[in-house]
């Protein structure tokens, strides 16, 4: 299983929002490309990057920082925050990007995200798929769906779609550990599926779990940034 370290931007810098709630804000001081120069040397391959600005704008807004870590690191990144649509898709795969993370789009918008596969490949795509009660949400989480997450999960593998990364909104950023049950229920109906689990993280047991479940990734953020799963482990782990 992978770590994956999650950058999330807000007017550049990187930050840490409780529940997608911009008043419940933490703002850290690191440099984006210090950080992931730093996360490159302790053997992480893959970087996730959210622009919370794109998300809320419509239209990825730091890509200059999606271009520096990339030409300067050797890191996979997968960037996701105001894609929705094929410009704002090459936009980001000029930057550097090696993977599209697409979430709201996928749900609401299916004919036109179906046109994204076609032209770029499913390999090119990390479906989010954010849940409360096993139902989609959608738009940062805001607007809540009736779309069941495994009727999803089913579309998507008509598409060809192997990677996704499913998040439990609850979790999120509460360091309350992972939705393990449900990433299990998922594995054992999708067993070809390359899950990425994402929210509540919060220890090497976490990590150890979701490697035992099996469970391809694990999206790694509050965690990692208030020290509850040190950079050493990170070391020890991509050696495993």
């Amino acid at each position: 299983m992978e770590i994956i370290p999650s950058f999330d931007l807000l007017d550049g810098k990187l930050v840490r929002l409780r529940q997608d709630a911009s008043e419940q804000k933490t703002e850290y001081s690191a440099s984006p490309l210090e950080l992931a120069y730093e996360l490159e040397q302790a053997g992480i391959r893959r970087l996730h990057m959210v622009d919370l600005d794109g998300a809320r704008t419509g239209r990825p807004a730091n890509l200059h920082i999606l271009a520096e870590v990339a030409a300067r690191t050797h890191l996979q990144i997968d960037y996701g925050g105001g894609l929705r649509s094929i410009p704002s898709l090459k936009q980001v795969w000029d930057a550097g990007a090696m993977l599209f993370s697409v979430g709201s789009v996928a749900v609401v918008a299916q004919d036109e995200f179906s046109a994204w596969v076609e032209k770029f490949g499913p390999d090119r795509f990390l479906v989010g798929a954010d849940v409360r009660d096993r139902q989609m949400a959608v738009h940062g989480w805001k607007e809540q769906t009736t779309v069941s997450l495994f009727g999803f999960l089913r579309k998507m593998e008509s598409l060809g779609i192997s990677q996704i990364s499913v998040t439990d909104i609850e979790r999120d950023g509460e360091l309350s550990g992972p939705a393990s049950t449900l990433y299990r229920d998922i594995l054992a109906e999708f067993p070809g599926l390359q899950l990425v689990a994402s929210g509540g993280i919060s220890s090497i047991a976490d990590l150890e779990e979701l490697t035992a479940i099996g469970c391809a990734g694990a999206i790694v953020g509050k965690a990692f940034f208030e020290g509850k799963i040190p950079l050493q482990y990170f070391r020890v782990f991509s050696k495993v």
